[in-house]
């Protein structure tokens, strides 16, 4: 269905005939965004499995982020009508996240939800609602406020849902004839996250996190945030990483998706994801992302305190402290949590701050953005059905946790499975540690490891990791019509003159041939941890540098982060 054409069912001029279902309670849904249709469909479960209700929807005309909402609502099934048809019908309830567009205009009680956690960000100063009290004017706490809760003399919501009663006290000084209109109902956004904590191990396999430490960078939209004003952090924080024990995730706000175009972000992101950041869409992930980190560094935005409420480890990459509504438990929790600094070790300062971190490190902020825990879905129903006018449902609502994350990675020809890595294996207490980092990182003047070697696969689309790599790992043994086995390995090192050694993967472990046609076998042992093999020709490149084993069924021990394995080598001749 289009935002443009006109509807005679389910609701239009052919209904009363015409509808297998007359007479049913009418509610509209008033998408302005992206993100605020996502709040939306959020609380929209609360009517379901009821035949006497009817929902449509329709696209706010002036919000300036609309993009991306057209192909929302496509997809989400809704009958959507324009909004020159929403105006003219008549509804039981309207539910809208945002308080732009001519609301006023709406035939039907209005609820108002956040389109984040809580009210805390300040007016930007621009732009007019009407004259008088209409003027925006900075200072002002948005969606809290008389300027944006009133147009023309009249209160727009029926209801103004909030999430924790503080916001309550604020609203009485922002817009006191809203305080009768006022619901402190809970966050539904932030119910559906605690849904989701048993199911973390689930999505925790769908980002392909395995044992490593899993870091949430989180952006909202606009030129101070983290994305805005420190795009580099995420080259940064991947260059001081290593792969095998940190996972980058990055949440950007829609606005900045929308704002952009996807093709335009994805553009900016590309080195960044072929060098191993892996980035959610912008309708969906963040949620299931939050409960699957161990790490959250994200700005002002609701994601990160998101991650704060939950008492995951949170740092930030910039907090524009006076764009907030300074009484605002957002703005408490950016004055105490520590900004990550350009002038020292980003691994540190993150190891150092999650060292003294605990649970209720910020609770006294963060027990100020929501309430009523698990059961906002109950109030909010409650709501809804008073203005349709009907009794509720005897069914308890759901709350539904997060949906599986998506973060597909770059394909080839764009990317190689396994992106090109500088590899650092030096012995430490024993075992060879091995540490590995993204090379697209270090292409340029960015310090290098110390001592490193360069590890790519035989289909690298880029040549110039191709013909430089010291060790080359055979992506897809087995297949296509060429040569397999070892005789890909002697084929591959005869192609490339750098190479010292090629390698493919056997079983848990691997075989390695070098460019005097030896070939071995490394074997992890039995109840070994489970070692990516592809590292396992870089320890083996360090023990044979330092003549520490022979190829005669010698074996090392191997670590990478918490990981361990001793790993035998076995002869398979020349």
């Amino acid at each position: 269905m289009s935002v443009h054409e006109r509807l005679s069912v389910p609701v239009g001029a052919a209904a009363a005939t015409w509808s297998t279902r007359p007479g049913t309670r009418r509610v509209l849904v008033v998408a302005h965004t992206v993100t605020a249709l996502t709040r939306l469909l959020d609380v929209l479960p609360l009517l379901e499995s009821d035949f006497r209700v009817q929902v449509v929807a329709t696209r706010a005309r002036t919000s300036n982020f609309r993009e991306g909402v057209t192909e929302f609502l496509s997809d989400t099934g809704l009958a959507v009508i324009p909004w020159d048809q929403a105006v003219e019908e008549e509804f039981d309830l309207a539910i809208t996240a945002s308080l732009g567009d001519d609301l006023q205009d709406i035939k039907a009680p209005i609820v108002v939800l956040p389109h984040g956690i809580g009210y805390n960000k300040l007016e930007k100063g621009k732009g007019k609602r009407e004259k008088g009290k209409g003027k925006r004017e900075k200072g002002s706490t948005f969606g809290i406020s008389a300027e944006t809760l009133i147009r023309h003399g009249a209160l727009i919501p029926a209801a103004l849902v909030l999430s924790h009663p503080e916001q309550l006290d604020r609203l009485r000084s922002g817009c006191p004839e809203a305080v009768p209109r006022a619901v402190v109902a809970g966050d539904p956004a932030f119910d559906r996250i605690l849904a989701g904590l048993p199911w973390r191990a689930r999505y925790r396999r769908a980002l392909g996190t395995g044992t490593r430490r899993l870091i949430l960078l989180s952006s909202t939209w606009g030129p101070s945030s983290l994305l805005g004003s420190r795009p580099d952090l995420i080259g940064d924080l991947l260059r001081a990483l290593p792969v095998d024990e940190y996972q980058v995730v990055l949440a950007a706000h829609p606005n900045l998706w929308h704002g952009h175009g996807d093709w335009q972000v994805r553009a900016w992101l590309a080195g960044y994801e072929r060098a191993g950041l892996r980035v959610l869409p912008p309708r969906a992930g963040w949620q299931a992302a939050l409960i699957a980190a161990d790490h959250v560094i994200g700005d002002h935005g609701s994601v990160t305190a998101y991650g704060a409420a939950l008492g995951t480890h949170t740092m930030l990459g910039a907090f524009p402290h006076g764009e907030l509504d300074p009484g605002s438990p957002i703005a408490a929790f950016g004055r105490a949590a520590r900004l990550l600094e350009d002038d020292k070790p980003l691994l540190d300062q993150i190891t150092d701050d999650a060292a003294v971190h605990s649970d209720d490190r910020f609770a006294a902020a963060t027990r100020l953005l929501t309430c009523n825990h698990g059961a906002a879905g109950t109030a909010l129903r409650t709501v809804f059905y008073r203005f349709l006018g009907v009794a509720e449902p005897v069914r308890p609502p759901r709350t539904v946790p997060p949906e599986v994350p998506h973060a597909p990675r770059r394909a080839w020809p764009d990317a190689a499975g396994r992106p090109p890595l500088l590899v650092t294996a030096e012995h430490k207490d024993g075992d060879v540690a091995v540490r590995r980092f993204p090379a697209e990182m270090f292409d340029g003047t960015a310090p290098r490891p110390e001592r490193p070697h360069l590890v790519a696969a035989d289909d690298e689309p880029d040549p110039r990791w191709r013909e430089s790599a010291d060790i080359l790992l055979i992506a897809e043994p087995g297949t296509g019509a060429g040569p397999t086995g070892p005789a890909r390995i002697a084929e591959l090192l005869r192609a490339h003159p750098a190479a010292r050694f090629a390698a493919l993967r056997a079983d848990r472990g691997a075989v390695v041939g070098d460019r005097g046609g030896r070939l071995v076998r490394l074997a992890p042992e039995a109840g070994a941890d489970p070692l990516d093999p592809d590292l396992l020709p870089s320890a083996y490149w360090r023990v044979r540098a330092e003549g520490t084993v022979d190829d005669r069924g010698s074996a090392f021990t191997v670590r990478t982060g918490s990981q361990r394995a001793r790993v035998r080598v076995e002869p398979m001749g020349r």
